[in-house]
This record gives structure tokens, C-alpha cells and sequence, in this order.
């Protein structure tokens, strides 16, 4: 039986990608696994700039926004990740670049996408 809260973080990547598309970006990768950790999304800025994107998505505020939820341990595993897959595809190291997506409920039952670009560049 699949995990309710595993299919809506799968909707909330795909609202992610398909924004993202839409506002000029290429998407490379969903799920990126690699020796560094996971990447949700790994995309092309308009720029060219390699972004890995971390999507969080709050149904509610009990945890907290999910901007609270990338510490500094995180950004560590998602730069391994990010610089692990520019090795691994031949990618310059420069222009590297984490953003955040995040997804919260709001009173009226819809969703708010937030983009936070560049929580941490290298």
C-alpha cells in the first residue's frame, strides 16, 4: 500500500517541475540519486546555471514552513549530491546552485508555491 504522504510529495515535485518549466527552466533529473545524497529536482536555469532544488511541502503548520526544514546538515548532503551529479555528467563545478521550493497550504485550501533561489551557491 503506498503512503498517502509519499504520493502528495510526488504531486508536490511535479508542481515544481512543471512551474519551473514554465518559467524557462530545464529539468535533467527527478529523484536524482548519487553517492552525495538525493536531489529532488536537477535542473538548467534559464542562466545555464546547474540547480539542484530541494520541494517541501507543508499540509499544514505543525512541522513549521518548509523553508525551516533545510538546516545547515541538509544543505551539506544536497551540495554532496548537487557536485556528485556535475562530476558524474561532466558539468564545470562553477555555477552550482541550490534553490528551495516550498509548498504550503493556505487558509483557502489552495496551495502556495514559494521559489527561494539560491540558498546556498558555489
Amino acid at each position: 500500500m503506498t503512503d498517502p504522504r509519499h504520493a502528495l510529495g510526488l504531486r508536490a515535485e511535479e508542481a515544481a517541475a512543471a512551474w519551473l518549466t514554465r518559467q524557462g527552466w530545464t529539468v535533467l533529473e527527478r529523484r536524482w540519486r548519487g553517492p552525495g545524497g538525493e536531489l529532488d529536482l536537477v535542473c538548467r536555469d534559464p542562466g545555464g546555471t546547474l540547480v539542484g532544488v530541494e520541494v517541501k511541502l507543508r499540509t499544514t503548520g505543525r512541522a513549521g514552513v518548509g523553508a525551516e526544514s533545510v538546516d545547515r546538515r541538509r544543505l551539506g548532503r544536497l551540495r554532496r549530491a548537487l557536485a556528485a551529479y556535475a562530476v558524474d555528467g561532466g558539468a564545470p563545478a562553477t555555477d552550482l546552485r541550490l534553490d528551495l521550493i516550498t509548498l504550503d497550504r493556505v487558509d483557502d485550501g489552495r496551495w502556495r508555491l514559494r521559489h527561494l533561489p539560491c540558498v546556498d551557491a558555489w
